[in-house]
């Protein structure tokens, strides 16, 4: 089967990817993590003071910045994301593996936590609110909003069934969501913080330092995958130029080490290598898609009707 008409046959299938089955041994014991911390602190309240990330008690109890993603506070948080790590997570296990997959939730979730941190310190000294310093925060919806832009990265242009949205919108989906529901609830502190930063310092590690096996580069340079690509094309003009400080600014050095890895050849850029890049990954997204229908259809979990699609 070819690698470049698959990937629309094996969703559109509607059996590998968003069925009930084929979930990955690691989702599953991250899901049995969610759960058990989240029945821990239902039967403990007092165990939030130590596990969620209060950044008053920061400074002591640093590990918060680690256990806070883990924790679930509301049976809804934890519904929603095991349901949203068991199907994002066998998509993007069987292309990353499953030690880059628990190393970019790792990775996501303490510079997620950093980041809340600091914005919280941050507003406590501008509005001077003990409220920043005292709210408990945790949840893994900010390694879920990060899981979103791997799936960008990985089928980007691959469609939503029923929905019929591209995949490369779900984080930009998400995160304006996010906004627009801050705005009628009071809660927002608690959620949002995480959802920004989960998708930006997502984007971050896979764009820039993630490490490529097959190829010894890191990141993905590709202009599909480029941070303006997350807003519609009339804002692209706007959003390059800053994008651009910014790269610059925090990400020079990466850059750098790329080029002089092989994505340029003195100062000028190999010709195609972000497409070639790009195209890669987007064939090993089908490879991992078309292997994991192939599966489910040896094992009999494909309907006829879909078998015969195929």
């Amino acid at each position: 089967m070819s690698t470049t008409q698959p990937l629309p046959l094996s969703v559109s299938g509607g059996a590998s990817p968003f069925s009930m089955s084929g979930f990955t041994r690691l989702c599953k014991g991250l899901v049995v993590v969610l759960v058990a911390a989240h029945i821990v602190v239902t039967v403990f309240p007092s165990a939030v003071t130590y596990v969620a990330l209060i950044p008053a008690r920061t400074i002591p109890f640093g590990w918060n910045l680690i256990t806070a993603g883990y924790i679930e506070q509301s049976i809804y948080g934890v519904v929603v994301n095991t349901i949203g790590l068991l199907f994002i997570g066998k998509l993007l296990e069987p292309v990353w593996g499953p030690r880059e997959f628990i190393k970019f939730i790792f990775i996501v979730n303490v510079l997620t936590s950093v980041c809340i941190f600091i914005t919280a310190i941050s507003l406590y000294y501008i509005k001077t609110q003990e409220t920043y310093l005292y709210m408990p925060l945790s949840g893994f919806h900010g390694v879920i909003s990060g899981l979103l832009v791997g799936i960008k990265q990985i089928i980007p242009d691959q469609e939503l069934p029923a929905l019929k949205i591209k995949m490369k919108w779900l984080p930009s989906i998400n995160v304006l969501c996010s906004i627009a529901t801050s705005f009628f609830t009071l809660e927002a502190m608690s959620y949002l913080p995480a959802i920004i930063f989960g998708t930006y310092m997502s984007w971050i590690y896979l764009r820039y330092w993630q490490r490529k096996s097959e190829t010894k580069y890191r990141g993905d340079p590709s202009e599909d995958f480029a941070f303006s690509t997350f807003f519609p094309e009339i804002l692209r003009p706007v959003i390059d130029p800053i994008a651009s400080i910014f790269h610059r600014m925090l990400c020079g050095r990466s850059s750098a080490s790329n080029d002089a890895q092989g994505y340029s050849l003195g100062a000028e850029p190999l010709p195609g290598s972000d497409s070639i890049e790009a195209t890669r990954r987007r064939e090993r997204g089908a490879r991992a898609l078309e292997e994991r229908l192939a599966a489910a259809k040896s094992a009999g979990e494909l309907p006829t009707d879909a078998a015969q699609n195929v």
